[in-house]
């Protein structure tokens, strides 16, 4: 039955790499309007909302992994750092890809690194992006070049480890938060229920908290898929902190709804504003629920609802940036991705398991071991709940 399934996947896969080329050849043959329904009212569909938005806030993981274990030496989280790492990694490789589909002349996507225009957020993002993946890459290598044999560089690059850590902070709060900057430029044209002056603070902290949800939902995935044992001492608390991130990022969002006076509009259930209200609190459901529900011993400490909570976090963070960058922006313009755009990111995410998958058979993703099949005992506190 399991090799069935795996033959399903993989056939699953192929079909959905080869949509993927096909519309891959029609986007850098034909152009944008061939291959997408974006138009000059609705220039950013899905490539930027789902592939870049969402993607970079799901990479965030990484770089909050990295600054707990090195700079605030929280040593029960480094078993998570290398696959943590690895997952940003792939998203940011995957974010850079999906920009170049976007980039009506994505033959000048090197532009910025000569033509300076430091009052542009776009500018900012971008050198941000640019180096933090070379960050990434920088601390990923060890696992590389352990592989290769090449001691000496493998020191050096841990031994940079601190210096990186800090930089990857800095760089990844600059752009992290400058995303939400880019939508502050269209105050009459996005929804009042997502517009705010604090969207650099609400991108930050959404992209956190959903960080960490991605963090234990890789780790629940590998740990079906390489049956491995769960960390579960070590995701709980992840749990922990994702519930305070997400509190503190609905917080801010439902007191500056109430402070500017557009509260009101989430109640609207009736009309052409019943979208945007349903919307909202979907959100809210899918974010809010589950962050109050890992407070809960009962819950964060069972595998499979800690699993199913950190589900809900991302879906529930997916459908928020989503709303952002086409919901609330879409009023009049009648905007839904064609099959195309659709067949792209998927092949995107595609590649990105591929990727993932490939790594951790034949690096030290999880340890000096990359299969690991007996698994540790269970502290008492935990068992209970096991």
């Amino acid at each position: 039955m399991t090799r069935l399934r795996m033959l399903f996947w993989r056939w699953v896969a192929l079909a959905i790499l080869a949509a993927g080329a096909y519309a891959t050849i029609v986007r850098f043959t034909k152009g944008l309007g061939a291959a997408t329904n974006l138009s000059d009212q609705m220039p950013w569909g899905l490539w930027i909302g789902f592939d870049v938005l969402c993607g970079v806030g799901l990479a965030a993981g990484g770089f909050t992994i990295t600054m707990a274990v090195y700079i605030l030496h929280l040593e029960k989280l480094r078993p998570i750092v290398r696959p943590a790492v690895l997952t940003a990694f792939l998203g940011y490789l995957l974010v850079i890809v999906a920009l170049i589909y976007d980039l009506g002349r994505p033959w000048n996507i090197w532009r910025p690194t000569v033509m300076w225009n430091p009052r542009s957020v776009m500018f900012e993002v971008a050198w941000c992006v640019m180096l933090y993946t070379t960050v990434l890459a920088v601390e990923f290598s060890p696992l590389l070049f352990d592989r290769l044999g090449w001691r000496r560089a493998s020191q050096r690059a841990r031994a940079a480890m601190v210096p990186l850590a800090v930089a990857g902070f800095i760089l990844s709060t600059m752009h992290q938060s400058s995303l939400g900057s880019l939508y502050l430029i269209v105050p009459t044209k996005l929804h009042p229920l997502w517009y705010s002056p604090l969207l650099p603070w609400l991108f930050w902290f959404s992209a956190v908290g959903a960080g960490l949800a991605m963090v234990i939902f890789e780790s629940g995935m590998s740990a079906r898929a390489f049956g491995r044992a769960l960390e579960l001492d070590v995701l709980e608390k992840l749990a922990r902190a994702m519930a305070v991130l997400l509190g503190v990022f609905w917080f801010l969002r439902l007191w500056d709804l109430g402070h500017r006076g557009h509260l009101g509009a989430a109640f609207q259930f009736s009309g052409p504003q019943a979208l945007y209200a349903a919307m909202f609190w979907l959100e809210a459901l899918l974010m809010l629920g589950p962050a109050a529900l890992a407070l809960s011993d009962r819950i964060r400490l069972h595998p499979q609802r800690l699993f199913a909570l950190a589900c809900t976090v991302v879906a529930g963070f997916l459908l928020h940036r989503l709303n952002v960058s086409t919901t609330a922006l879409a009023a009049g313009s009648r905007y839904f991705p064609s099959w195309m755009e659709v067949a792209v990111t998927l092949m995107l995410v595609t590649l990105g398991i591929a990727a993932f998958r490939f790594a951790v058979l034949h690096l030290a993703v999880f340890g000096p071991s990359p299969r690991v099949r007996e698994a540790p005992e269970v502290k008492p506190a935990l068992a209970r709940y096991a």
